[in-house]
């Protein structure tokens, strides 16, 4: 399975992943990562934060736009190389996220595209935005 290459990608080619965060989601993810933040993994300790609650950790919802750029666009083959980043709402256990990602710009001579990452929630609510840069296959 290869992705696609830089002369078959155009300004404007879109891709998206959805997936709904489960309470396994977030525990498997401290547990990887050792991000055990109350904020996370303790509702009586998140309670007494500004979230009121249990959030997932942003990094997974970041890692959601991995999915899109390593699986479709531009897929297999393709080496993710930055990611500006920023978090604009929480994520909570139960939602379900859609991540996106649009080609902005096509750098030909460097082998480098760059895309403007996005992530919502069921409800339409921007949680993530940012922009991405990827090598794609050869």
């Amino acid at each position: 399975m290869k992705g696609k290459t830089i002369k078959e990608i155009k300004i404007g080619d879109k891709a998206s992943f959805q997936k709904t965060i489960s309470e396994s989601d977030v525990y498997l993810y401290a547990g990887i990562t050792g991000d055990i933040n109350p904020a996370h993994v303790n509702e009586v300790a998140a309670k007494n934060t500004i979230f009121e609650g249990r959030v997932a950790h942003g990094m997974l919802t970041a890692g959601l736009i991995s999915a899109v750029l390593g699986v479709q666009l531009p897929g297999p083959g393709s080496i993710y190389l930055a990611q500006d980043l920023k978090f604009i709402a929480p994520v909570r256990i139960g939602d379900t996220i859609l991540a996106e990602a649009e080609v902005v710009e096509l750098i030909e001579e460097k082998n480098r595209v760059r895309l403007e990452t996005i992530c919502t929630n069921q409800e339409g609510i921007l949680v993530l935005k940012g922009t991405a840069t990827v090598m794609p296959p050869t």
